[in-house]
């Protein structure tokens, strides 16, 4: 018996298949080790030591893998054909040596670039060990990782509160956001005109623009106001034009490689609007494999991959297929040969293109997101090695009579399309400058203008980074790897730094802030120049050109050093700092001439950088005597900012304090002033702080309010406004109220009817009814039963059974798959025993933060007590006994 270990549990039961009963294929589910989230999971001083951790579920793995081992006399590692699945198989290896689960079994190390019957039986025939090499690569790149984000989060956490994280790679893709943005907000915009005509020249009408004028070649800003513009505009009504040339230019277009994981990234965000993150998943699946005709089948090659280069048999069912469809002509001499751009050849792996080119898009019957991006792999992968595309570039110049002014037009002619009869490659700018078709037009003839158009523009800034843009310029400097630029940008979402708008990053204030740190204080560590370096390094590792343990220690040398210094700098001194280098974000030039900085409240004290419990805010320098704040963003806008100011309201007639109408961090407030602790209330939704008054400010001030005893118990009904909107609550039990305004006039009867109502589990949207259900992902490959995604109160969640997992943050419950799923499920499994997760208030209960976790035991005696009453039960059962 043969045990063989895969990744992924979609591939056990096809790989199983393709290899018969002598060889049983189990999934390690991923990763069944990984360094502790803790301080001293990679240790410096002992030689970059580093302790590695099997988590429930990674135990439950290898416990698996250890029984089948019993009677087997082969090892199999058979994990994903890169350096994470090395990784994962020496993982594997290294925790099955630690149980002694191979007792003298031979171990081989196999990988296949797709999940065809051929790919896998051709593997088993070429086994070999498992490549150091690649994984000391891995080690070396998870030990900087954690290095880099164990020691410098904690400085941005102690020096910046309410940054969330800094890290090697994603620092500095943040950068590249904040700077694109830097760049949007100093450009200048330039006003220019252009001037174009219909002309006829003893043909159909055709677009021609002006190049000279008064004898002068045309630059791009000659023409920069409506005078100029109008002048030209007249010179080419009242010329008179003669065609001066036509020059033909024969050329060609040639096909675009085929898809690496960066370019399929890139053109699924252009044509499919895909995240990068939802085009992973999506090829994920296909290369896992579809049931077809009662068989799964692997439909694309491994998609993480930076190579372009093809295996000879894939050339040649392209050039057949290409040939069937479209005939011998678009079939070139010899088959396209690309080379790979990765610096190295133990990474590059094949391209991504479908295993059997003969499965065209519409014969398979595929989900929506899956049928989309095959159809994309599919119609690259053949036109790749189609015959390039031959055009003519035309240009027609047209000369007035006395030679000062001057018409161009041009165009281009396809002459054979080629390639794209299939595919033409997205481009991320919309330029077009070889114009569109030209009528046939005759050197000499005489030409009439029929219309002239002075037209106005205006420079515009580069564009913020879509997806596609930023993997590629992630890319172009060396930033990341292929596996990692999905993840880098969902962790960049999921902090906070940036938000999406119009499918483009835009980096929030908490983004800014912290590459603004990171600048000042650890400049060298997020340069681009830097980051790329240390990747080819990485790559140097892989090849065997390079110590890992070397590389280690001469980045850690220099990297604690400056931590160190920037350890020793207080507070004061960073917020000094970022006043500086984000001023002209934060504190914008008036244009009146006064002072940016001035506090708008008192007039004496000077706006400043300020940190709390919850981030950094701008406030005055007069603290406690003046208690102006507001956001570090500045609403576009003399409107906006008037209502973004703060606004005394009045005096409190019962205590004679300011009440303060505020707009803070998390949206509008009112204040009552007085006091080391004003008291506050949030204002409620569809409440404009336009038309907060002194008397709906008190009236918020004083919830929440008493609305009368309850009949039955005597107990008061309170009214108030929560984190969940308006409720009544009595004795600990809450109900929804309709609005927020219900909660100052909510009677007894009506409060005691919606808290009977919500004992009946009828008061909140899907209390006492059935979860909907927002995706059926399929049968369970354990158990076979339905896995599904379903809306909960809290947002969707997988349930499958009896257990219950949370979708996660940020994720799109219509990109989940089943692996994903059965993964997920397997984790709450392992941590909760099958229960229900917790939701809500209970989840935050059962799971505190990170801040939390490490506050010394001694200041939660509270939660001591109850373990010492469960220690203290059994003694009492066994004296009893």
């Amino acid at each position: 018996m043969k045990v063989v270990v895969v990744e992924s549990p979609g591939k056990v039961k096809s790989i199983n298949k393709y290899l018969g009963s002598d060889y049983r294929v189990l999934a390690s589910y991923g990763h069944v080790r990984d360094l502790p989230s803790k301080d001293g999971s990679v240790q410096p001083d002992d030689d970059f030591a580093m302790t590695w951790e099997i988590e429930a579920k990674g135990a439950k793995r290898i416990n698996d893998i250890a029984d089948a081992m019993k009677g087997a006399d082969t090892l199999i590692l058979a994990t994903d054909p890169d350096r994470e699945g090395e990784a994962i198989s020496w993982h594997v290896l290294e925790a099955l040596n630690k149980k002694k689960a191979i007792k003298g079994a031979k171990v081989e190390r196999v990988v296949f670039n797709a999940i065809t019957k051929s790919a896998v039986t051709e593997a088993m025939k070429h086994p070999r060990d498992i490549d150091m090499e690649l994984v000391d690569a891995y080690l070396a790149r998870r030990a900087l990782d954690y290095l880099v984000g164990f020691t410098l989060s904690p400085v941005l956490w102690r020096k910046l509160p309410g940054s969330r994280s800094a890290g090697r790679v994603q620092s500095v893709s943040l950068r590249l956001v904040v700077d694109r943005e830097l760049e949007i907000e100093r450009f200048k915009t330039q006003e220019y005109w252009s001037v174009e005509a219909d002309v006829t020249a003893g043909s159909d009408p055709f677009l021609a623009r002006l190049v000279k004028h008064d004898g002068k070649r045309l630059t791009k800003f000659d023409l920069n106001n409506e005078v100029s513009a109008t002048a030209a505009r007249a010179a080419v009504e009242r010329a008179t034009f003669k065609v001066a040339a036509v020059e033909k230019k024969p050329g060609q277009r040639s096909p675009a490689p085929p898809f690496t994981t960066s370019t399929l990234q890139q053109e699924a965000s252009r044509k499919l609007g895909f995240s990068a993150q939802r085009t992973m998943q999506a090829a994920q699946k296909l290369y896992e494999g579809i049931d077809i005709g009662g068989e799964t089948v692997g439909l694309i090659t491994y998609m993480r991959t930076d190579g372009v280069q093809v295996a000879p048999e894939a050339l040649d069912d392209a050039r057949q297929v290409i040939a069937g469809r479209y005939g011998a002509n678009y079939v070139p001499e010899k088959p396209r040969i690309y080379k790979t751009k990765a610096k190295n050849a133990q990474e590059a792996h094949e391209a991504i293109r479908p295993t059997s080119l003969a499965r065209n898009p519409g014969s398979l019957r595929l989900e929506p997101d899956l049928g989309r991006l095959y159809e994309l792999i599919w119609k690259r992968m053949l036109a790749s090695q189609m015959e390039a595309a031959r055009i003519e570039r035309t240009t027609v110049d047209l000369d007035s009579a006395d030679g000062k002014t001057g018409l161009r037009a041009t165009g281009q002619v396809v002459l054979f399309d080629g390639y794209l009869a299939v595919y033409e490659e997205g481009r991320d700018d919309a330029d077009d400058e070889d114009g569109g078709r030209l009528p046939v037009i005759r050197e000499g003839a005489d030409a009439k203008v029929l219309a002239a158009r002075a037209d106005q523009h205006f420079t515009e800034p580069p564009p913020r980074y879509s997806e596609a843009s930023l993997v590629k310029k992630m890319e172009e400097l060396g930033i990341g790897r292929p596996s990692t630029y999905a993840s880098i940008l969902t962790v960049l979402r999921d902090r906070e730094y940036v938000r999406m708008d119009k499918n483009r990053f835009i980096p929030e204030d908490k983004g800014r802030l912290v590459t603004a740190f990171l600048e000042e204080f650890f400049h060298r560590y997020v340069e681009y120049d830097f980051t790329a370096d240390l990747e080819e390094k990485l790559d140097l590792v892989s090849a065997g050109e390079l110590d890992w343990k070397a590389l280690l220690r001469e980045f850690w040398t220099a990297f604690h050093a400056a931590v160190g210094e920037i350890g020793e700098l207080r507070v004061s001194n960073v917020l000094d700092a970022l006043n500086i280098s984000l001023g002209p974000h934060i504190f914008p030039d008036k244009g009146d001439g006064t002072d940016p900085r001035a506090c708008p409240t008192c007039g004496i004290g000077q706006l400043s950088l300020k940190t709390g419990r919850y981030g950094a805010f701008i406030g005055c320098s007069r603290y406690p005597e003046c208690r102006h704040t507001r956001p570090i963003a500045q609403p576009d806008g003399d409107e906006a900012a008037a209502e973004s100011a703060d606004r005394e309201l009045g005096v409190d007639p019962d205590t004679g304090n300011a009440i303060w109408l505020k707009n803070g961090r998390f949206g509008p407030y009112v204040e009552e002033s007085g006091g080391e602790k004003p008291k506050r209330a949030s204002l409620p939704k569809g409440w404009p702080p336009a038309s907060v008054d002194l008397e709906k400010a008190l009236r918020l001030l004083k919830l929440p309010r008493e609305v009368g005893a309850h009949p039955e118990d005597g107990g008061m009904i309170l009214a108030g406004i929560g984190r969940y909107g308006p409720y009544v609550q009595h004795n600990g039990a809450y109900a929804n109220l309709d609005s927020a305004d219900e909660v100052f006039d909510v009677g007894l009867n009506r409060a005691v009817t919606v808290l009977a109502e919500k004992r009946a589990g009828g008061n909140r949207p899907g209390r006492g009814a059935a979860a909907a259900a927002l995706k059926e992902l399929g049968a369970h490959p354990g158990d076979g039963q339905p896995v599904r995604v379903l809306a909960g109160r809290y947002g969707p969640y997988i349930k499958h059974g009896a257990t219950n997992a949370n979708v996660p943050r940020g994720s799109d419950p219509q990109d989940l798959t089943l692996d994903q799923a059965v993964l997920l499920l397997a984790e709450r499994e392992a941590k909760g025993g099958g229960k229900k997760p917790a939701r809500g208030r209970a989840a935050a209960k059962a799971k505190p933060s990170a801040a939390a976790a490490k506050k010394p035991a001694a200041k939660k005696p509270a939660a001591k007590k109850p373990a010492a009453k469960k220690k203290a039960a059994p003694k009492k059962k066994a004296a009893a006994k």
